[in-house]
């Protein structure tokens, strides 16, 4: 069924365009386990070696998935805000939000609060969740926008730089393969896309975690200060 899902979500990139890679960033931003390796790359690499038949450029791939990633937070954080916790709470389980994640996600939030929500949308599994507990706790939506779209093309950029990266190893049959639509190997476009991108998001997650423990350090003085 999975493997059904990637071919169609593929076809959507290759058919609609910016279209496409909108409608699917907007999902990979909310509560539908969308993988954006198979958005953005694959689009990078139609607009770079495309060809004539080329129809999208890899600044508005960019453009497309920021916007759909903004889209997909922004209604899910209004959402959110709209219904509150305790809707959430009791019928989250219905749409893989057990209340265990949301309450896990929701200190996150007051616990980081701006920054976790850029760093956010730099890491996966995160970056779907994130918009939950932001409006949750009625974070300020302009605040929220600005930085989500800021973590968004950061994101977005990487994934199209890495796909330009992989376009350039295929060979002519793969290529043709991918610009047609017909017999592409999607399983070894991914793991092309992870195997490169692995030192990039390895960096990506030591810069949070070094940016998640000063916060730590920082909350614990202030606690102290305060106690005193």
């Amino acid at each position: 069924m999975l493997q059904h899902l990637i071919e169609v979500w593929f076809h959507w990139v290759h058919d609609w365009g910016y279209v496409g890679v909108i409608i699917l960033m907007a999902m990979e931003s909310s509560i539908f386990p969308v993988p954006s390796e198979i958005v953005i790359p694959p689009a990078a690499i139609l607009a770079a070696y495309g060809g004539q038949d080329a129809h999208m450029t890899l600044t508005g791939v960019v453009l497309a998935g920021t916007f759909g990633s903004w889209l997909g937070s922004a209604i899910t954080y209004l959402v959110a805000r709209l219904v509150g916790r305790p809707f959430i709470a009791r019928y989250g389980d219905y749409v893989f939000l057990p209340p265990k994640k949301v309450v896990r996600a929701e200190r996150f939030m007051h616990r980081y609060e701006s920054g976790g929500i850029f760093f956010a949308r730099l890491l996966p599994v995160i970056r779907h969740l994130i918009s939950i507990p932001a409006g949750i706790i009625r974070m300020n939506f302009a605040r929220f926008s600005a930085l989500t779209v800021f973590g968004s093309a950061i994101w977005c950029g990487v994934l199209a730089w890495l796909g330009g990266r992989v376009g350039a190893k295929l060979d002519a049959v793969e290529l043709r393969a991918l610009q047609t639509g017909i017999g592409v190997d999607l399983g070894g476009l991914i793991r092309a896309v992870k195997h490169e991108a692995l030192w990039i998001v390895i960096a990506i997650v030591a810069v949070c975690v070094l940016y998640f423990v000063a916060m730590r350090i920082t909350a614990h003085r202030h606690e102290e200060e305060a106690g005193r």
